[in-house]
């Protein structure tokens, strides 16, 4: 009978042991560490619109990227994308006309690859004006002060 007493006066030890309360915060800091890693791998890749191989400029005017601003970008082989939306050129102008219905003081931003046809970027230009947007401007790549001419 004392080994029956002996086990339960044990358990009873272990039972009444003091709890600790300290914060055990290396998961916290784990988790802390993979959002950070998360959130620098996907920030390069939330630029808007397509990407389009820029014109350089000497001194491009710097303006801020709005969600007010609306980009449409001509690709060098010729296809329009109205914000990540591809269009066939006839498209395009009334696209513009109901998006011109619904927000008319809207930014536009036109990016053109830089090997594409100049008429390409004139059509979307000039739709732009004959729907009505009175703020239309054109993106491109400011030079690097190490290039040369």
């Amino acid at each position: 009978m004392s080994r029956k007493h002996l086990s339960a006066s044990s358990i009873g030890k272990v039972s009444r042991a003091q709890l600790t309360s300290d914060i055990n915060v290396t998961p916290l800091v784990d988790v802390c560490l993979v959002l950070l890693i998360i959130f620098m791998v996907v920030t390069p890749m939330l630029s808007k619109g397509v990407p389009v191989n820029l014109p350089v400029t000497e001194d491009p005017e710097k303006t801020p990227d709005t969600e007010k601003q609306l980009q449409i970008a001509v690709k060098a082989d010729g296809s329009i994308y109205l914000g990540s939306t591809v269009l066939r050129k006839e498209q395009v102008q009334a696209e513009l006309e109901s998006i011109h219905q619904k927000t008319p003081d809207r930014e536009i931003a036109v990016k053109g690859d830089k090997l594409v046809k100049y008429g390409s970027v004139l059509d979307v230009l000039k739709a732009c004006r004959e729907v009505g947007f009175n703020n239309v401007g054109l993106i491109a790549q400011p030079k690097k002060s190490g290039q040369g001419t």
